[in-house]
């Protein structure tokens, strides 16, 4: 039995590796020379394995650039996550994550897979799945505002959508902008103009800025 267990940890283990060490080669390979450039026989090569491992693991390069988009979406997700932690009013949080979020645009990594690859390499459907994870996130994050008393009480969903939507689109007009940091203060100064709007209010943050203040 002990034997068994061992030997099912150890391939486990390989499968692990080699998979990581796919999704690895494939990501340098996505950021280098992008999607339509990248073969499958160059993946392997960068990887170390045959294609025969490949195809044990994935079933095209489609398969493989999803488990990278995703991979990165969920560092995104961490990134927001702790810029919102870091504030303790959870309003400030909210405007903190989406910020995080523009921000990451200027990242070329970040970039080129999820703003310049990702659209092209899958279907709208496959990045709407992928993308409902940090969407999840910013809707909790609303929810928590609204508990806390920083925003009036409304339907979660539409403002959900409105703010990431719009937010993922700015994301995208930054990474295509000639000059991205001027073009990303842009959005940054619209966004906090948006967040009062959300919040009530005319400038940005929420009611218990007033009662600071008082």
């Amino acid at each position: 039995m002990a034997t068994n267990t061992s030997a099912r940890r150890s391939q486990q283990e390989r499968t692990r590796a080699t998979t990581g060490a796919l999704v690895a080669a494939a990501r340098e390979l996505f950021i280098s020379d992008g999607f339509s450039a990248t073969s499958l026989d160059a993946i392997c090569a960068r990887a170390g394995v045959t294609r025969g491992a490949f195809y044990h693991h994935f079933s095209n390069k489609e398969q493989i650039f999803r488990e990278v988009y995703a991979a990165d979406q969920k560092e995104l997700a961490v990134v927001v996550r702790q810029a919102f932690q870091a504030q303790q009013d959870p309003w400030d949080g909210m405007s903190a994550g989406c910020r995080a979020l523009l921000e990451a645009s200027l990242e070329p990594a970040v970039r080129q897979i999820t703003l310049v690859e990702a659209p092209g390499a899958l279907d709208w459907a496959a990045m709407r799945d992928v993308q409902a994870g940090c969407k999840e996130q910013m809707r909790r994050g609303l929810a928590i505002a609204v508990e806390a008393g920083c925003i009036p009480d409304r339907p979660l969903d539409p403002v959900t959508s409105l703010l990431y939507g719009g937010i993922c689109e700015s994301a995208l007009d930054i990474a295509r902008a000639t000059d991205q940091r001027a073009a990303l203060e842009d959005s940054l100064t619209e966004l906090d103009l948006v967040l009062a709007g959300v919040a009530g209010r005319s400038a940005p943050g929420c009611a218990h800025k007033d009662q600071v203040a008082s």
